[in-house]
């Protein structure tokens, strides 16, 4: 008998709790659970502590008590055929948005020609685009955090398909201005479809995958000029401008497949559709889904500009804006100064240049020719390399230190212009130069969804989009005007914005490297990760 005693001191504390409708007593309804206390025997849960940027282990994705969350859910199912076919449909976005992008350089020299447009009015053209995209974009970010993720991507897709086609028919230049600024008034909520994307990704997959999807709009911006170049010499801008809402027309059509993000329909307090959701992705993916019941954390005042300046989010909201303004600026600055460095050979010959060529007739203009489309070709594909280091650092290193370093690395090239190298020097420091400005602009598009809550989440990404609109409004006068008086002048002040960007990605408050999708504004930051079987560092002792 004392021996059977001895054995059972040494047997571990079981909890049991009590689940169902199941009759119970008064102290039991109390305390919700009956424990068996051996004395002797330590009953405190022990503490799990996770390594700084550690994902959460597997045994906790699926909680211990009759309770889940969604980003529960979402890092039990995991990975598989659902997320797949969603990458494919976000990529259609993506596609869509860099085609109606790149057909600016290429309508824009036609129309010059074809229409006899004096050179401001070409401008204008390209303008009256990313005004569209400023002045939608927060409004987009809105309507999905209002209204949903799906809703808000369908309109602004359908609205972007509509106008783009409806601009090949254009008679006069007034009428495909209007026309253009419509489209860019749609293309501002193409930005949305990363965050419904993001949403259904676990957190081990999340920053490859968002990643992945830019490659997307390396392959649309290279799929515009192939078609430039076999539309635009027999059938003409109009079938350019048609045919080149194919991606959109695909995507309006299998958009019934797209669901809505079971975030958004827990935070709206639609349990019931967010947990059809999650058991179809779990059915598709061939995953079990968690046991237990959803936690619901019904929010009402959703996308309010207000929760982007609490005193949580105020600091990142400002850096992130000057963040996305500097990577505009300096991305589609470059883009024109390749144009400006590759037809006068270096740095040293620019000026020089600019003092003995005559100025031309503002109507003069000459077509583009095949070499012109092989040149954008090849200044499109340098995007490749960067997506792949971006990809290859940015879960070694974090979020914060890789758009930090992407901003470095390209001030540094921007300086190093400085001195008067010959034509293959020059191009390999643009394309480097090309390669990591685009690959801070996609580490932002990774941290942006990931620093916000779900309630303010596709608001928070779409004002820095918008923001980003300013700094490509802002950079034609200083790649092609400024650059027309001081060469040096221009190359200072890219390399400096970028230098004060970096600072601002190291002064982030918050790294989201390994870390879980807020899902409230009422909750900290990261209270879905820490908390449950997984508790904070500076937490206090349990009892």
């Amino acid at each position: 008998m004392e021996e059977d005693l001895f054995q059972l001191r040494q047997l571990p504390v079981v909890k049991f709790r009590r689940t169902g409708e199941s009759s119970r007593s008064e102290e039991d309804a109390v305390s919700g659970e009956h424990e068996v206390q051996i004395e002797g025997v330590q009953t405190a849960l022990e503490r799990v502590e996770l390594e700084d940027g550690g994902t959460v282990p597997k045994e906790f994705a699926n909680p211990t008590d009759d309770t889940f969350m969604v980003e529960d859910a979402v890092e039990a199912i995991g990975f598989g055929k659902f997320q797949w076919k969603l990458s494919i449909l976000t990529g259609l976005a993506w596609m869509a948005d860099a085609m109606e992008m790149m057909i600016l350089s290429i309508l824009a020299p036609q129309l010059h020609c074809e229409w006899r447009l004096p050179t401001w009015q070409v401008a204008l053209l390209t303008s009256v685009v990313f005004v569209g995209m400023m002045s939608s974009s927060t409004l987009w970010g809105n309507i999905s955090d209002q209204y949903g993720r799906k809703t808000g991507l369908k309109i602004s897709v359908l609205w972007t398909l509509y106008y783009g086609i409806l601009s090949g028919f254009a008679p006069i230049y007034n009428w495909i201005l209007v026309l253009r600024g419509l489209v860019g008034f749609g293309i501002g909520g193409v930005p949305q479809s990363v965050t419904l994307y993001a949403e259904f990704l676990p957190m081990k997959a999340r920053a490859k995958c968002i990643l992945l999807i830019e490659v997307f709009w390396a392959i649309g911006s290279v799929f515009e000029v192939l078609l430039a170049v076999f539309v635009m010499p027999t059938l003409g801008w109009r079938w350019l401008l048609i045919l080149s809402a194919l991606p959109l027309l695909l995507f309006a059509i299998l958009c019934f497949w797209l669901p809505e993000s079971a975030r958004y329909d827990v935070l709206s307090g639609n349990q019931e559709k967010a947990i059809a959701t999650l058991k179809r992705i779990a059915s598709e993916n061939g995953a079990p889904m968690p046991l237990g019941k959803l936690i619901i954390s019904r929010q009402e005042d959703r996308g309010k500009m207000r929760d982007l300046f609490t005193p949580q989010f105020r600091w990142t909201t400002l850096l992130l804006w000057f963040i996305w303004f500097s990577n505009a600026f300096s991305y589609y600055g470059l883009v024109l100064l390749t144009t400006e460095l590759f037809q006068a050979g270096d740095i040293c010959s620019i000026s020089s240049r600019r003092k003995a060529v005559k100025a031309k007739c503002s109507l003069g203009c000459e077509y583009l020719t095949e070499k012109d489309y092989i040149d954008l070709l090849w200044t499109t594909l340098s995007e490749f390399p960067g997506v792949l280091v971006t990809l290859w650092i940015i879960d070694r290193i974090g979020r914060k230190k890789t758009m930090a370093l992407s901003f470095l690395v390209f001030s540094l090239c921007s300086l190093l212009l400085f001195l008067c190298v010959g034509r293959k020097v020059l191009t390999v420091l643009l394309f480097i130069a090309r390669a990591f400005i685009s690959g801070g602009f996609q580490a932002a598009y990774v941290y942006t969804p990931e620093v916000y809550p779900t309630a303010t989440r596709a608001l928070g990404l779409g004002t820095c989009s918008g923001v980003a609109r300013v700094g490509a409004l802002i950079t034609p006068f200083i790649a092609q005007v400024m650059l027309e008086s001081s060469v040096y002048l221009t190359l200072v002040v890219y390399s400096g914005c970028c230098l004060l960007a970096a600072l601002a990605s190291c002064l982030l408050p918050i790294e989201t490297k390994g870390r879980g999708l807020q899902e409230s504004t009422h909750r900290e930051w990261g209270q879905e990760m820490f908390g449950r079987g997984v508790p904070r560092s500076n937490s206090g002792s349990q009892g």
